[in-house]
């Protein structure tokens, strides 16, 4: 009786759509958008594409599911808190989860299909707003600045040709070699000035932040 309990073969953990979300943003985080199929998300459960289909309509609809884990990753405008906070907090927080992801920037506002901690998110945002005050005109405003600071600052981050533990100084310097030394004054004196050892292009963003939120606070009270 031991030995055929021992040479009995593992039961399978039944497929679920959690577990296939949980492995399609793992392929997307690893490879890419384009890394990621039916197909292969077949072979992480050793089981044809095919029965994925049970769980999913297509693979749109995985894409789907895995944005509003995307989302759900989002840290909410946090109640008992200023406005200015609460907003801070998500966009700080916004941007190191598209960091994390960085697949998502293109799709976070493309998708028909919102999932429930999309539109959770969205309703939050909209709403500490205007409990701040904020008219629906000022709301649009203020959230459309937002989020085109914060994804416009994680997209370019991500596709700088260099990372913080890099000589940004070294990088710059060495785009410039091909052309006449006096050819680019302004640029040199900055790189020299400004891009020094230690740089992080991602170390300005809250500064900027805060240049966004400050205007966006003389908007509401002169509104």
């Amino acid at each position: 009786m031991t030995t055929q309990a021992t040479n009995r073969a593992p039961r399978r953990v039944p497929l679920s759509r959690e577990r296939v979300l949980e492995a399609a943003i793992k392929l997307a985080d690893q490879g890419g958008l384009g890394s990621l199929s039916m197909r292969k998300l077949g072979q992480e459960f050793g089981v044809e594409a095919m029965a994925l289909y049970y769980h999913f309509a297509n693979k749109d609809e995985v894409i789907d599911g895995i944005v509003d884990i995307v989302f759900s990753e989002i840290e909410l405008p946090t109640d008992g808190v200023d406005w200015k906070t609460a907003m801070r907090q998500r966009a700080i927080s916004m941007r190191d989860v598209l960091l994390r992801h960085r697949w998502a920037i293109d799709l976070m506002e493309s998708r028909r299909g919102a999932g429930p901690a999309n539109l959770r998110h969205h309703d939050a945002v909209i709403g500490n707003l205007r409990a701040a005050g904020f008219d629906s005109t000022m709301v649009a405003r203020a959230y459309l600045l937002l989020d085109a600071y914060i994804y416009g600052f994680a997209l370019t981050k991500i596709n700088l040709p260099f990372d913080a533990s890099e000589e940004v100084a070294e990088v710059a310097q060495g785009m410039l070699q091909r052309f006449p030394v006096n050819e680019y004054p302004n640029l040199v004196a900055y790189i020299a000035e400004h891009l020094k050892p230690g740089y992080d292009y991602g170390d300005d963003f809250e500064y900027g932040l805060d240049l966004i939120l400050d205007g966006l606070e003389k908007a509401r009270a002169t509104a």
